[in-house]
């Protein structure tokens, strides 16, 4: 069956009427509806394949940051059969959306909110690892961290750009790679969601903050959804200084939720490293997007993507085959 049928006969058997409407979905394979339910409307959301309730990684998270009282939708059924979840209906206003169109200081409030969610994120490790969520087995080790990297440089020199690498360039990037994913490895400590960005936040139908597509939680640095948050899908490079506020507010959040207080020059130092990693692993999702599903609204983003992982490199004084190999692509018309 596909997604309409196994939907539908959901929908049937839980004594609901077959009404459902098709929304655009995300980067992945999981298709999104409307649907009533209850006289309400509900998101239902189809998986290609059956799942375990008890090995679900959204089930679980969702479970998880309820729990922490972060603001994630309810899940109002599942089967595991079929392969569907049907939560709250949060609405369509995506966070991304509205900052585009806000003033400055209206998506500067709202920036500063999505930040301070990431520090509630983060909060709540102990209880991730105290109830045993899968969120706390899975961790930004080496070898995550790594396979993101090479999937960046699959998917951009090969699927898009039909340019692989030289052995020589190859060679040279991936001890980079390694001596990157190393470091990283071993500042993995809290709970990240792990695509933390503003179009994977919503303004519900009261104006509160949500957070949507959290499955994919696990253990990383303190620095990895700050990153995502403040460089996704940017086309223009902020400037150091209004990344360094940023960060600092991060800082002085944590600190007014009882965390550990972070030294500032350290944190810098992390964030840079999760840059590089972050960035790329992004233009190689961008690449894949754009040249494999055919969407075309992400290719913007990938040359700004390799102009601040070498601004990064660059202010580290490190990874000079990173750098040589990004300022051959950017200065490429055909990048």
């Amino acid at each position: 069956m596909n997604a309409n049928e196994k939907l539908k006969t959901f929908l049937i058997a839980s004594g609901q009427a077959a009404d459902m409407t098709e929304l655009a979905g995300d980067a992945s394979t999981r298709e999104y509806f409307r649907v009533k339910w209850n006289g309400e409307t509900a998101i239902a959301c189809v998986y290609p394949e059956p799942f375990k309730a008890s090995e679900q990684t959204y089930l679980d998270t969702t479970k998880l940051f309820r729990a922490a009282d972060l603001p994630v939708a309810e899940v109002i059924a599942s089967s595991e059969e079929l392969g569907i979840i049907i939560q709250e209906d949060l609405g369509d206003t995506i966070l991304r959306d509205v900052m585009l169109a806000a003033d400055e200081d209206s998506a500067a409030r709202l920036r500063d909110e999505a930040i301070s969610l990431i520090v509630r994120i983060q909060a709540a490790t102990q209880l991730a690892f105290s109830s045993g969520s899968i969120a706390s087995k899975l961790r930004f080790d080496k070898e995550k961290l790594l396979w993101e990297l090479n999937y960046f440089k699959e998917h951009y020199f090969t699927t898009l750009r039909n340019t692989p690498l030289s052995s020589e360039d190859d060679e040279a990037i991936n001890t980079e790679f390694i001596e990157l994913v190393e470091e990283l490895e071993q500042r993995a400590s809290v709970l990240c969601h792990r695509d933390f960005h503003a179009a994977n936040l919503m303004l519900d139908g009261r104006g509160r903050m949500r957070i949507i597509d959290h499955q994919d939680a696990r253990i990383g640095s303190t620095a990895y959804d700050l990153v995502s948050l403040l460089l996704d899908r940017i086309t223009e490079l902020p400037s150091p200084q209004w990344l360094a506020a940023r960060r600092k507010f991060f800082i002085e959040m944590r600190t007014k939720f009882g965390m550990p207080k972070l030294d500032e020059d350290d944190f810098a130092y992390e964030f840079r490293l999760q840059t590089i990693q972050r960035c790329l692993k992004a233009a190689g999702t961008f690449s894949y997007q754009f040249a494999v599903r055919g969407k075309t609204h992400f290719l913007p983003f990938i040359k700004p993507m390799f102009g601040i992982t070498r601004r990064g490199a660059e202010s580290l004084g490190r990874f000079p085959h990173i750098r040589r190999i990004l300022t051959r692509e950017l200065e490429s018309s055909d990048a």
